[in-house]
């Protein structure tokens, strides 16, 4: 089956999503996509089959997420824990890789024709090579495209992205991109896989299991949480709607919360840059008493001198990133050309 499924939505589907539309609707959505094993098991079937079935279903849910104007998706495709699983369900899993990153590279013309972005985050070197090109390949072929956006997170784990970060952090220091009282809350957040998006807005886990098993930890602080009882591969549009209507019933609440933080974080930085340049004048012998205005045009410099390290540091992060991908295709372009 292909990324994104065809087909429309019936007459009662589309009136129902009118109805929704109405109200607050959520731009950035998250999936759990559990219960894949449990649904093979229940049919009698092998548990690959299962997997290829909830491939199938992310391609109908992308669907109805689209005709919901639901912009962004993120889906929890392997965990870096499902290594240890058995070795012939592990390679099952990465041949369902390739066989859906290949048929995403045969697909270009509808991705580019529906905008949309795929983003895979996680860390890709624990992949095969092959896989890992493949990737980079589809990665690379749609990362102008702007109209949704879907994150695909492969061997993941939030603990492993929020380490990831720090590295990242430390990194930049090491390099004198920036200084160690440059790392905040606001720069680990940049640092992290997801930098590009949004935090979601809603996160949904299917199968009746009430945990987030290591996924979005950071990002889903503010966002509502649903769990359905549904497994994966049976998941419906109704079911979509259910946990859209509990995000409505919960959006004044979740809106505010995610502002008094917003603000909170910008107090914080504002008194850690008053800490810094007070410092400064310390140690350049300015630290006695001075005109306030004085204090706050160094307040001003330094918050000037910040941002501009940490712009610097995240371009060059980013384009760290890129080339990684960058480096992946010219690779497999070379092998092809072999």
């Amino acid at each position: 089956m292909s990324w994104i499924h065809k087909g429309e939505l019936t007459f009662i589907e589309r009136l129902s999503a009118n109805i929704l539309k109405a109200g607050p609707m959520p731009k950035h959505v998250a999936f759990i996509m559990d219960g894949n094993r449990r649904y093979a098991r229940k049919l009698h079937v092998e548990r690959q089959q299962g997997h290829t079935q909830g491939f199938d279903k992310l391609a109908e849910t992308l669907r109805w997420c689209l005709n919901l104007e639901i912009r962004e998706v993120t889906v929890y495709a392997f965990s870096i824990e499902n290594f240890k699983r058995a070795k012939d369900e592990v390679d099952g899993l990465m041949e369902l890789a390739r066989q859906k990153f290949s048929r995403l590279l045969d697909e270009q013309e509808d991705l580019e024709k529906h905008g949309v972005c795929i983003r895979v985050l996680g860390d890709l070197t624990l992949l095969p090579l092959d896989i890992q090109k493949l990737i980079a390949q589809a990665v690379l072929a749609t990362k102008n495209h702007n109209k949704c956006f879907l994150n695909v997170c492969f061997a993941y784990t939030s603990r492993h992205e929020i380490t990831n970060a720090v590295k990242e952090a430390a990194w930049g220091v090491e390099q004198g991109l920036i200084k160690p009282s440059d790392v905040s809350e606001f720069l680990l957040d940049e640092c992290l896989y997801t930098s590009n998006s949004p935090d979601p807005d809603l996160l949904i886990r299917t199968s009746g299991e009430v945990r987030l098993s290591d996924f979005l930890l950071w990002q889903t602080t503010y966002s509502c949480l649903v769990f359905q009882s549904i497994l994966w591969p049976e998941y419906s549009f109704w079911n979509l709607c259910e946990a859209i209507l509990q995000y409505q019933l919960n959006h004044h609440a979740l809106q505010k919360a995610r502002d008094l933080h917003a603000e909170a974080r910008v107090l914080q930085q504002l008194e850690a840059d008053r800490c810094c340049a007070a410092e400064l004048l310390q140690q350049t012998g300015l630290g006695k008493p001075l005109d306030p205005q004085l204090r706050q045009e160094a307040v001003q410099k330094y918050t000037a001198e910040r941002e501009g390290r940490v712009h610097s540091f995240l371009t060059a992060l980013q384009e760290k990133r890129d080339r990684f991908f960058t480096d992946l295709n010219k690779g497999s372009i070379a092998s092809a050309k072999a």
